[in-house]
Parts: C-alpha cells; sequence; structure tokens
C-alpha cells in the first residue's frame, strides 16, 4: 500500500486511484487511534458536493462508531464551516470533513477540525499520519447496524448554521440595499445561500460532482459566466462565489471585475476597526499582498505572518486574539466567529458592510487606497513534472539579484521563494502544497505591471 500523507489542508488524492474506500479506512484507523489517546467521545463528519462523498463519510463513521465514538453525521450536504461550526454547537472533540476544497473534480479528501472549530493542529495530524496502517479492515457492523444502536446520529448541520448566521446579520438589510448575484460553483454553499436570499440571481447552484469540467475555486478564469453577467448589466448586482466546501470567498463589482481576496482582508479589516470600533491582531500567510501589513501598521495593530495554510493562521488564533486573518487563495476570517475560513460568513459581513454605509464595492476600496496606495495582484498556475519543480527550487535557492530590470532589494523563503522589489512590487515563486503545480504570485501598480512581472518569471525560471 501507498504511503499516505497529509497537505497543506487535509488529505486529498484522485478519487479511485488513491482516494479508495481501504484508504479512507486506513487514514480513518489513525485518526481512530489519535482520539483514544485524546479521550474524544464524539466526532461531527460531513461532506461536500464531490463524487462519492456520502459513501466515503458513512464508511469513515463505521470505523469510528465499531472503535467506540458517538458519530454525528450530516443530513447531506455541508460545507466545512458548517461541520466547524457543528463541531462545537455539538460540544465534539474533533470534526472531519470528506472534501478535497478547491481542488479539480477528479480529487477528495479528508479534512480535520479542532474541538473549537479551528483546522486540527499540524502536530496533531503528524501523530495521526504517522498512524495510518499499510491496511485496515472493513468493520464488523454494517452502517445501518449502528445507526441503529445509536453510535451513529444523523444532524441538521445546515439548519444550526442558518440559525447561526440570522442571529449575527441584519439581513433584511442586506436585501434591501444590495442586489445579489451568487456563484456557488456547484459546491456547498448553495443550500444555505437559496435560504438566507431566495431572491439572488444564482449560478452554478445545483449538485454536479464534476463541476462543469471548472475546479470550483473561485478566482477570475474559474468565474467568466457570473463576471459577464455582471458586466452585462452594469450597476445591478454585487457578486459573491464561494468554493467547493464553501470555505472561500470572492467578489466580482457590479461592473463584473474580480475583487480578489487581498482587497477583501483590506476592506474586513478596515470595516472591523473603523466602523465596528474593534481591535486585535492581524495574521496573514506569506502570500498576501504587503499592502494588509502596511493598512495594519496604520491602525497600530500587530501584523504575523505564516507559512501558506490556513492550519498556521488558525494556530495564531488559537494563542491570541486575532481581528482578520487571510490567505491569498480567499480563505478569511475574523473575530466574533469560529477561527475558521467561513466565504458565506465573510461574504455577509461585508455586503452588511456595504449595506449599513450605502457605499459601493469601489468606493469602499477607494478609502482604503486612501491609506494604502492602489495595487494589483494575480497569480499563475503551471502544471509541471516534479523533476521541473526540483529545478526550479535548486535554481531558486542559489540566490536571484534581480528579475528583469527589477532588483531585488529583500528576499524571503518563509514558504517559497518571495522577491520584494521597488515600487511595492514582488514576485513570489512556491509550488503547491496539494496538487502538481508550480505558483507563481506577483503584485504590482496595475495589471499590466503585474503581467510583465509574471512574463519575468516565466522567462528566468524558462518555464
Amino acid at each position: 500500500m501507498q504511503g499516505i500523507r497529509f497537505g497543506t489542508d487535509g488529505w486529498r488524492a484522485i478519487i479511485a486511484l488513491d482516494y479508495t474506500v481501504e484508504n479512507v479506512r486506513r487514514v480513518s484507523q489513525a485518526t481512530l487511534a489519535w482520539a483514544r489517546r485524546k479521550d474524544v467521545q464524539r466526532v461531527v463528519i460531513g461532506y461536500d458536493c464531490r463524487f462519492g462523498g456520502e459513501l466515503f463519510q458513512r464508511e469513515i463513521a463505521r470505523v469510528l462508531a465499531a472503535g467506540g465514538l458517538e458519530c454525528l453525521l450530516s443530513q447531506g450536504i455541508a460545507s466545512t464551516p458548517m461541520v466547524s461550526l457543528g463541531v462545537v454547537h455539538h460540544r465534539a472533540g474533533l470534526g472531519i470533513v470528506v472534501t478535497a476544497s478547491h481542488n479539480p473534480p477528479s480529487y477528495n479528501g479528508f479534512k480535520l477540525k479542532s474541538a473549537v472549530g479551528s483546522p486540527l493542529l499540524a502536530s496533531d495530524v503528524a501523530d495521526i499520519e504517522m498512524e495510518i496502517p499499510a491496511a485496515a479492515d472493513e468493520p464488523a457492523e454494517s452502517f445501518d447496524a449502528l445507526l441503529a444502536s445509536g453510535h451513529i446520529r444523523m444532524v441538521d448541520l445546515q439548519g444550526g448554521y442558518v440559525d447561526h448566521v440570522r442571529r449575527n446579520f441584519d439581513l433584511d438589510c442586506i436585501r434591501t440595499n444590495v442586489r445579489l448575484a451568487y456563484d456557488a460553483m456547484y459546491g456547498a454553499g448553495q443550500e444555505v445561500m437559496k435560504i438566507l436570499f431566495p431572491e439572488m440571481f444564482a449560478f452554478h447552484c445545483t449538485v454536479n460532482p464534476g463541476f462543469g469540467g471548472t475546479p470550483p475555486e473561485p478566482i477570475a478564469r474559474n468565474l467568466s459566466e457570473i463576471m459577464k453577467h455582471l458586466a452585462a448589466h452594469p450597476g445591478q448586482y454585487t457578486g459573491v462565489a464561494t468554493d467547493g466546501d464553501a470555505d472561500r470567498v470572492a467578489f466580482i463589482d457590479p461592473d463584473g471585475n474580480m475583487v480578489d481576496s487581498h482587497h477583501l482582508l483590506l476592506l474586513l479589516l478596515h470595516y472591523l476597526v473603523e466602523h465596528r470600533k474593534l481591535t486585535g491582531t492581524v495574521v496573514a500567510s506569506f502570500s498576501v499582498s504587503s499592502k494588509l501589513e502596511k493598512l495594519a501598521k496604520h491602525y497600530g495593530l500587530k501584523y504575523v505572518t505564516t507559512r501558506i495554510g490556513f492550519k498556521y493562521i488558525a494556530e495564531v488564533m488559537l494563542q491570541e486574539e486575532v481581528l482578520v486573518g487571510g490567505e491569498e487563495s480567499g480563505g478569511l476570517a475574523m473575530a466574533g466567529h469560529i477561527p475558521e475560513r467561513d466565504g458565506i460568513w465573510i461574504a455577509l459581513t461585508l455586503l452588511q458592510y456595504m449595506a449599513t454605509t450605502g457605499k459601493t464595492l469601489q468606493q469602499l476600496i477607494d478609502e482604503v487606497y486612501k491609506i494604502v496606495g492602489p495595487f494589483c495582484y494575480d497569480r499563475i498556475d503551471l502544471p509541471v513534472a516534479q523533476g521541473v519543480i526540483d529545478r526550479v527550487r535548486q535554481q531558486l535557492s542559489e540566490g536571484i539579484r534581480s528579475w528583469g530590470n527589477h532588483a531585488v532589494v529583500r528576499a524571503d523563503a518563509l514558504d517559497g521563494y518571495k522577491y520584494f522589489l521597488e515600487g511595492d512590487r514582488f514576485l513570489l515563486i512556491r509550488p503547491s502544497g496539494t496538487e502538481p503545480v508550480l505558483r507563481i504570485y506577483a503584485q504590482g501598480t496595475d495589471a499590466t505591471d503585474v503581467n510583465h512581472l509574471l512574463a519575468l518569471a516565466r522567462e528566468g525560471l524558462a518555464l
């Protein structure tokens, strides 16, 4: 049997090749061994819209319930934040989500959540990984028998999440002042958003395990349909999109332009400080715009940079009072909620910001620009062989002094290789932690500048 390794956010593998019932049982057996040592009594298990989700959820529950854990299973599809919130509401010691998040439709995965709803600490994940056996036997009892005996119970995670949202947001105010278009990307946010905003203009709010052939990652190249619709109806809608398991978010402005997560982080911080008068630490992953640190310093707030992967942000959130935490990939978190990414929660927060101020997204962004200055950011993902990744790593480790005519002012290798250039520019080159992809990130003054930087990186690395 092949080795199983957890990446940036859980174990992910191609369905039927490596993500099989047998391998899911192996990971579940290791999780059971860890849970027993930690005296975990109860676990919440959910699945998203991917192929085989319910089948894998039931197999996980069989292993854990047969081993003595009380298993609470989602009634139907559940987003990752729903499971995380469910862990807290049901006072469970662990959460498991069958999801591969934003990965292509051929993948599925296994995410682990702590008793407080955050990603499980990296040290605990490493312990579980070490426990994975070479093989796992099929549990002696059937799913139906364990359900009948009460070792497995079904719970309404979606209803609990909807109730929690309604207690914390003025949905009538949002509906009155913002006309919403929403793209679920065929993902797990669809049912909740239909309940909360039945009048919204909906895209891809049906279950399709193939995701229409598009990876459910809310970035511009994957959101062309909603972007084109908003561009064709300028000024009429504000667009929101969430990824496959609804823990990541993107916005599209009323003219059909993508508003990336860097700008959303800036808006979130500006709103919480200026309008809600909150304070706390700001924590962001290595690939986030340097403008966020600039805004945090403007407000006199502590700023922490972590490795890429929300689990590292969550570790900081468990140690100190964090106001805003986030990643370049659209995973944002905030004070007053679970220490977890939640695309719908963040979307509602920013929609309420717009509704209560009566301002458009661009007007709010312009307010932030007055403090940090305008900028543009983009990323390209290059599917490459491991040999190419190894060659690029070697080239970068030998040192880079300039990219084209841009001298390197400072370099940082916290997670990948990040090169700070003059004029608030930077390039970051980093292999993905979840799939065979080399990512190149760039920040510049405008889109032309960013495209030039990305081209310089590809040319310099012979990609």
